[in-house]
C-alpha cells in the first residue's frame, strides 16, 4: 500500500512546496498552475451546484482547487458541526455552513496563512462569519477535540500527506460516533514506481502521493471507519500539465469516498 512515503522522503520540503504553491494560488488564482481552479471548473468538471457557487464570494470560489465533489457523498443536516481539513479559501466550507443553517457550525483548518485569510474574508462577505471559524493547523494534528464533529470534509489533500494512516486516524478521532467522512481525493490505477514516489515535486503535483483506488476503503477500515465506498469519479486533471507528468496507464483521476465512524 502507498500509505507511507519512502523512508528517506523529505516531508518538510514537501510541506514547503505545498505551502508555497497554495500561497501563490491565494495571492493570484489566475496564474498558470498544474491544476484547474475556479467556479466553472467546479461546476463543469465536478458537478457542483451552479446556484450554490454563484452565491459565494469570488475570493473563495476563484481559488477553489478541489479534485472531486465531497457533497456527492451525502447530505449536510441542519445544526451539524462540519470540519473542512485543509479548507483552502473556503468554498466547500461555506457551502457546508449554508447547508447546516444558523444552528450549525463550520470549522476550517489550513496550514497556509494566506488561504486562511481568504477563507475568513469569504465567510464575512457571505454573511456566514457567525457560524464559520478558521483555524491554523495540519490534518495530521487537527486542532479540535475528540468526538466533536458530525462531518469531516476533505477535498484533494490526503494525497499530499506523507503518512496517510495518521491523517485517517485523526479523522476518526475527531468524528462523533456515527459521524461521516465526505472525502474527495486523487487516486491512480496502479502504484507508482519508488523513484516517482520519492520525488517531492511530483508529490506537490498531487500525483506521487495518490493512493491506488482500492486502498481508500482499506485504509479507512484499518483505523475503524465503516461502510467505506466510492460514490463518484472525476476527470479532474483533464487538459492540465499534471496529466503530462505521468504514464497514461496510471489513469490519474479524482473520486469521492464515503465512510462513517
Amino acid at each position: 500500500m502507498a500509505v507511507m512515503s519512502p523512508i528517506d522522503f523529505d516531508a518538510e520540503y514537501l510541506r514547503h512546496k505545498v505551502r508555497e504553491t497554495y500561497d501563490r494560488v491565494a495571492r493570484d488564482p489566475y496564474d498558470t498552475y498544474h491544476f484547474h481552479r475556479g467556479p466553472d471548473y467546479a461546476r463543469d468538471y465536478l458537478g457542483y451546484d451552479p446556484a450554490e457557487l454563484a452565491a459565494l464570494p469570488p475570493i473563495s470560489v476563484d481559488r477553489f482547487a478541489g479534485v472531486g465533489n465531497p457533497f456527492a457523498a451525502g447530505d449536510i443536516h441542519p445544526g451539524e458541526t462540519i470540519l473542512d481539513h485543509a479548507c483552502g479559501a473556503g468554498t466547500d466550507l461555506l457551502i457546508a455552513a449554508r447547508r447546516s443553517g444558523p444552528e450549525g457550525r463550520a470549522i476550517g483548518v489550513d496550514m497556509t496563512p494566506m488561504m486562511r485569510e481568504c477563507a475568513q474574508l469569504g465567510a464575512q462577505l457571505a454573511g456566514l462569519a457567525d457560524r464559520v471559524e478558521i483555524r491554523g493547523g495540519r490534518y495530521e494534528a487537527l486542532p479540535v477535540p475528540d468526538a466533536s464533529i458530525d462531518v469531516v470534509i476533505s477535498n484533494g489533500v490526503v494525497n499530499l500527506a506523507p503518512d496517510k494512516t495518521r491523517v485517517f486516524r485523526e479523522i476518526h478521532r475527531v468524528l462523533k460516533p456515527g459521524g461521516r467522512l465526505y472525502l474527495a481525493d486523487v487516486v491512480v490505477a496502479r502504484e507508482l514506481t519508488l523513484d516517482a514516489r520519492a520525488n517531492p515535486d511530483l508529490w506537490a503535483a498531487c500525483i506521487a502521493g495518490a493512493l491506488v483506488e482500492e486502498e481508500l476503503p482499506a485504509i479507512a477500515k484499518s483505523v475503524g471507519l465503516r461502510h467505506g465506498r466510492l460514490v463518484g469519479c472525476y476527470d479532474c486533471f483533464r487538459n492540465t500539465s499534471a496529466a503530462d507528468k505521468v504514464a497514461k496507464d496510471l489513469k490519474v483521476h479524482g473520486v469521492t469516498f464515503f465512510a462513517v465512524k
